[in-house]
């Protein structure tokens, strides 16, 4: 995957591994869908989405990632570019080299969620680029503001 621009900084002496991932900018009533998840005891918001699987393209890894943590039903609708991110947690070092979309809302359904440490919460675009812990995922939501 060609990365468009990297984001955060190696731990001086850390591999890290590289990570194909996919997240999605979803706007409803003119908020940003997030997922906050309890990190040591502080609150972390990202955009929904996550690893591609083996076998699966972006689109459909951004289907699933996003059903199984906010319960929505979503398709991907324009990639809006491609950025790596530097992230250390849980014991794993990885450069998410991820393709970010615009969303649109197909549906929702309970039993698409199944990563009950994720939280859907809605926030307004910028408040949204303040909160996210991901810098690439804040200039995804900015690269959504601009192409409006």
């Amino acid at each position: 995957m060609a990365d468009v621009l990297q984001f955060g900084e190696p731990e001086p002496g850390q591999d890290y591994v590289d990570r194909p991932a996919a997240f999605g900018v979803l706007e409803r009533d003119g908020g940003i869908a997030l997922v906050r998840i309890e990190r040591d005891g502080e609150a972390a918001y990202d955009l929904p989405g996550g690893a591609i699987d083996a076998g699966e393209d972006a689109a459909a890894a951004l289907v699933r990632e996003f059903g199984e943590e906010t319960g929505l039903k979503v398709r991907a609708a324009a990639l809006l570019g491609r950025a790596s991110q530097y992230k250390s947690g849980d014991g794993k070092r990885v450069n998410n080299r991820s393709a970010h979309f615009v969303v649109e809302l197909e549906g929702g359904g309970a039993a698409l969620k199944t990563e009950d440490d994720h939280e859907l919460v809605w926030a307004e675009p910028l408040d949204a680029i303040a909160r996210l812990r991901h810098a690439s995922h804040a200039w995804a939501v900015a690269c959504w503001l601009r192409a409006r």
